[in-house]
């Protein structure tokens, strides 16, 4: 193939301390042997395997990626680790994204996802390789059946997660690889964002 015709990775751009990424918009994936993240389209449903429902035309973009397939949907369904649970960060099906950061700082992470049930909720978040604690076992309990955003981390105490502790700290500008790897199976993400506005909320502004 002649490198010219080559398709060159998508790199997001952080501007004024805020990056918007479409979660179909990955560059690689990798730990992929037992889950692996799916796009799913309006024309592509790989979740039919899995008698999965589609909700890419709810979707923005009408596009998401889902982590497949999905053994553990409820609390009877036999919990698997390392297989369809992982509370190791980067360790099962973990999707790369390039950001180029302008502004270093630390980044407040929001991501819009699909639940249906009590174990389709949880990711864990990194960058360049790494998994701090502030981006391990981000929860969502809230907005169950439609795209959801939220940034809760999930803590011994509070099941469903406290606000203002998922975040990555970019010490250098430049691009960077923003990382998320499989905590449960059947994880829907539509959308994901970086900024660094502690108050910033997207469930607040009608454009998201």
């Amino acid at each position: 193939m002649n490198s010219q015709n080559k398709q060159l990775p998508k790199i997001a751009l952080e501007q004024n301390g805020f990056v918007l990424v479409e979660a179909e918009d990955f560059t690689s994936q990798s730990n992929s042997e037992i889950r692996k993240w799916h796009i799913t389209t309006i024309t592509q449903n790989p979740t039919a395997t899995d008698a999965g429902k589609s909700h890419a035309s709810s979707a923005s973009g009408k596009a998401y990626i889902e982590i497949l397939p999905d053994t553990r949907t409820n609390h009877e369904e036999k919990l698997i680790s390392g297989e369809n649970f992982s509370d190791k960060p980067g360790a099962v099906a973990v999707v790369s994204y390039k950001v180029n950061f302008q502004k270093p700082g630390r980044y407040f992470v929001w991501a819009k996802i699909y639940s249906t049930g009590s174990e389709d909720n949880g990711v864990h978040v990194g960058i360049d390789g790494t998994w701090p604690e502030s981006g391990k076992r981000m929860q969502w309990c809230e907005g169950k059946n439609s795209w959801f955003w939220d940034s809760k981390q999930r803590t011994q105490e509070v099941h469903c997660g406290v606000p203002y502790q998922i975040y990555l700290d970019v010490l250098q500008p430049g691009v960077h690889e923003i990382q998320f790897s499989m905590r449960e199976d059947g994880f829907e993400m539509d959308q994901w964002i970086m900024t660094i506005d502690k108050d910033f909320n997207p469930t607040n502004d009608s454009k998201f």
